[in-house]
């Protein structure tokens, strides 16, 4: 059986991790958090889960390097930098970085590029997310992740049209460009939902999570698919077969 380490253990998702280990046929080689030594838990695993905070990816990659563990990092607020390292410790280990370990989330973005393929930049896109009160990044790591699958659908950059603050006398809106709007609130596991606004039509995508069993599952799905394959990074997209 695979053995799963999981860095973060402590939180709501770590201890959804937890529960849902076993359930999907695999062990559990252990829990850290802040303070924890993550090469030993690296040692003891064979595929390592990561949703703990941005500040620890870098300790928690040079880990999985070490050891030469795979590694399923689904911690948002990611910056450039540290994306950078991901991309370094891909030249070694496995990694999968991704904003949503949901099975449907993974579904949506696809379904999102295709959508904003095939209708032109007339059609206005809108990004709405809703999450509990104690997240603490904004836009949600899912939200950029459907802005990103949008603007792969217009052959651009999702840096070249992001707009994440409207407020004030800001003008007409442009065209071409992607918004964000971020609602926080109670205790919402996470909603989504991609708007793409014509002329007297809209279109609407969305995904409601009721719980954060979904992601749990999502994630040990995906460590299992991870483990034992060849240094690179991967995607949600390859463990669904989409």
């Amino acid at each position: 059986m695979t053995a799963i380490g999981i860095i973060g253990s402590a939180g709501r998702m770590g201890q959804a991790l937890a529960a849902a280990v076993p359930d999907l046929g695999a062990t559990l080689a252990g829990g850290i958090d802040a303070g924890g030594d993550p090469a030993t838990l690296a040692h003891d695993a064979d595929v390592l889960i990561d949703f703990s905070a941005p500040s620890a990816l870098e300790r928690n990659l040079a880990a999985a390097r070490l050891t030469g563990t795979p590694i399923l990092i689904g911690t948002t607020g990611l910056s450039p930098t540290h994306h950078a390292l991901v991309d370094a410790a891909a030249s070694e280990i496995a990694v999968l970085q991704t904003g949503n370990v949901s099975l449907g989330v993974t579904l949506l973005a696809k379904l999102v590029r295709e959508a904003a393929a095939r209708l032109g930049p007339d059609w206005d896109i809108e990004i709405v997310e809703m999450h509990h009160r104690h997240k603490v990044d904004a836009p949600s790591g899912t939200a950029l992740l459907l802005g990103e699958a949008a603007a792969a659908g217009r052959g651009a950059s999702l840096a070249d049209l992001r707009v994440s603050d409207r407020a004030g006398l800001v003008g007409a809106r442009s065209e071409g460009t992607i918004g964000f709007a971020s609602l926080r609130g109670g205790s919402v596991a996470g909603d989504h939902l991609v708007v793409f606004a014509g002329e007297g039509e809209r279109i609407e995508l969305g995904h409601r999570a009721e719980n954060r069993a979904i992601f749990a599952r999502g994630a040990v799905t995906a460590a299992l698919w991870l483990a034992g394959k060849p240094a690179g990074r991967y995607q949600m997209e390859e463990v669904v077969g989409v």
